[in-house]
């Protein structure tokens, strides 16, 4: 008991004013003792800040976020396979397809080899035979293209695999954290129920307090009590 505390006590008529006051302060001192003045909707962890440490919500438990990790990505880790799959089958088919009007050219470039030997002063055979050999290099480098966008997917793919390792790392993380979790509560656990426990003093004696009511102050209030 604090010496304010003490004094508002002798100085009162009316104990049970005293005690509905108490008791309609004792909301209000109990949230701030829980918030201890803390934003907890805007806490922000900082490196450089060791105290207050981050309140328990959502955002802040450890094991909680690292489940969201794993879980997150796990979900996206399968959506850029799925990506990648796509990628490399369509640049497949673009192949096979430019391989079809490769070997069509091939056929043209066959036919008008013969024409431009039978007919060597056509220009329109000459020019229409060098049209040919561009769009088979062309095809060419296209085909070559396709494969590096083929090979470059697989690769990918199996730079993901290291996705899967990273998250048995955190779920070995997480397991580890759990079984310490386990532990502590197993090591302070007590026989006594702590709705049963008795509430622990506010100040005891040795502590360094100046407020702090002394014992003939607490007896001048008893006194006083029965004098009223």
């Amino acid at each position: 008991m604090t010496q304010e505390e003490l004094n508002m006590l002798m100085n009162s008529d009316n104990l049970d004013e005293i005690a509905i006051q108490d008791k309609e302060a004792t909301p209000q001192e109990s949230t701030t003792s829980e918030t201890s003045g803390i934003d907890v909707e805007n806490y922000r962890v900082e490196a450089d800040k060791k105290w207050p440490p981050p309140p328990p919500t959502e955002d802040h438990k450890v094991v909680h976020q690292l489940d969201d990790v794993t879980k997150d990505s796990e979900v996206k880790a399968t959506q850029i396979f799925d990506q990648l799959e796509i990628m490399g089958s369509a640049a497949d088919n673009a192949t096979k397809k430019l391989k079809q009007v490769k070997k069509f050219l091939e056929s043209q470039e066959e036919l008008f080899g013969k024409l431009c030997e039978s007919f060597p002063h056509v220009q329109t055979f000459a020019k229409t035979m060098e049209e040919i050999l561009n769009n088979k290099n062309a095809i060419k480098e296209i085909i070559s293209c396709c494969d590096d966008v083929s090979d470059a997917s697989m690769q990918a793919m199996d730079i993901m695999q290291y996705q899967d390792i990273h998250r048995q790392k955190i779920e070995r993380v997480i397991n580890v954290m759990r079984a310490l979790a386990q532990y502590m509560n197993s090591l302070f656990e007590g026989k006594i129920d702590d709705s049963k426990r008795v509430s622990s003093a506010v100040y005891i004696s040795g502590d360094n307090k100046d407020d702090i009511a002394s014992d003939d102050d607490i007896e001048a209030l008893i006194a006083s009590f029965g004098n009223k």
